[in-house]
């Protein structure tokens, strides 16, 4: 029996629909080994702090204390995540020496932390890259000397790693750039349980007229994601006569008022859900006929949540992205479409094409659907993260 840490610092809620990736693992590993997960008392996705937990789980669920902030790209939240590292720390020097220590990165204070800490007493470090830092900050954060701090000190945490696992080819490339221990790494989307997730669509199921067309997005509604892209396509359409969908967006974030403003002003039929329990979205989302994963020009952003969503809904997508794993992956499918970034003139071409041809949206739909059951479906994929914190 191993002595297993997490360290994640944006987990969800630990209920019984939380599918996130740590509490996947934790449920797995825990049926065999003793597992503890260390994690924030601060809900990043609502800017609140954690309310007591319901259920009881056969893992131990620790909660670090972090002050929290109000907005995504700030002074409060450098100082936040500065605080949370160091509760990492301190914890950890307590704390009986665990065999493993399995690290979310970023944030970057308290992988770092869990880094040296696991160097100093040869204790073996894996990390998991769920995204780029400080490269995701460069959009609308883009000065030299705190980008070249914050670099050197993801350089640090992907340098002493003894295994490498990621989200995306381009996150475990970056690290293994710097990290001379490790021949190759392992890649392993966000994805999902199909299995769950169809239970969840099944018993959330919206029914909805048989000759009404939605268009569905599922996510953040901040800075990296370019909303209004897909409303002024549908203007586009709405200005040649053509009868669009309706545009249910689920999730929340910063520019939400932003993007309501827009769809309101433009006359465009948009629902904004606000962030959905995961069952719920799972029930939306496959109610939906068409996805939209609309990425700002320059984003750091690779294989993500909502890619994985998406594919188990069986919709085609239209999409931004100008990461080129994700477009590689649209074309080998056959799933939908990549159309240039800020376009709507293309996008609201290629959406009229889905619009007009059902049998093409169901063919690209099927195809994605193949996509999750090959790529995507957490009880195949994540043998191998397991396989590694195990070794």
């Amino acid at each position: 029996m191993k002595n297993i840490v997490i360290i994640a610092n944006f987990c969800r809620d630990f209920s019984e629909t939380d599918n996130g990736r740590f509490m996947y693992l934790c449920k797995k590993l825990s049926k065999e080994h003793r597992v503890e997960i260390i994690t924030s008392d601060f809900r990043h996705s609502s800017k609140k702090h954690k309310e007591p937990l319901v259920h009881h789980w056969p893992f131990t669920i620790t909660f670090l204390h972090e002050p929290g902030y109000r907005k995504n790209i700030s002074g409060q939240r450098f100082i936040s995540h500065y605080a949370w590292g160091k509760e990492v720390k301190k914890y950890l020097e307590k704390r009986e020496k665990p065999d493993v220590i399995y690290c979310a990165v970023p944030s970057l204070t308290g992988s770092l932390a869990a880094a040296k800490y696991c160097e100093k007493n040869s204790i073996r470090f894996i990390i998991d890259i769920q995204d780029l830092w400080p490269e995701a900050f460069q959009l609308v954060l883009n000065v030299p000397i705190i980008f070249t701090a914050f670099k050197r000190r993801a350089d640090g945490i992907y340098r002493r790693a003894d295994a490498v696992c990621g989200v995306s080819r381009t996150y475990v490339d970056r690290a293994l750039h710097v990290n001379k221990k490790v021949n190759d790494g392992h890649v392993v989307f966000l994805g999902t349980q199909l299995s769950t997730f169809d239970k969840y669509a099944e018993e959330n199921k919206v029914n909805k007229s048989i000759d009404e067309l939605w268009l569905g997005y599922c996510g953040t509604l901040g800075a990296s994601y370019d909303i209004t892209v897909a409303i002024d396509a549908l203007h586009i359409l709405k200005k040649h006569g053509v009868k669009t969908p309706r545009f249910i967006v689920m999730g929340d974030g910063e520019r939400k008022e932003e993007f309501e403003e827009h769809a309101k002003k433009l006359g465009v039929d948009c629902v904004f859900t606000g962030r959905l329990p995961y069952d719920q979205m799972c029930g939306r989302l496959s109610a939906c006929d068409i996805a939209v994963n609309p990425i700002m020009h320059n984003a750091s952003q690779s294989i993500i949540n909502k890619h994985g969503d998406y594919c188990s809904a069986g919709i085609p997508v239209i999409s931004t992205q100008e990461n080129q794993e994700y477009r590689d992956l649209i074309d080998e499918y056959h799933m939908g479409f990549n159309v240039a970034n800020n376009d709507a003139e293309e996008f609201a071409e290629k959406l009229l094409l889905l619009i007009k041809n059902a049998e093409r949206r169901k063919r690209m739909g099927h195809n994605a659907r193949r996509c999750a059951e090959e790529r995507f479906d957490r009880s195949m994929s994540y043998e191998k993260l397991i396989s590694t914190i195990l070794l």
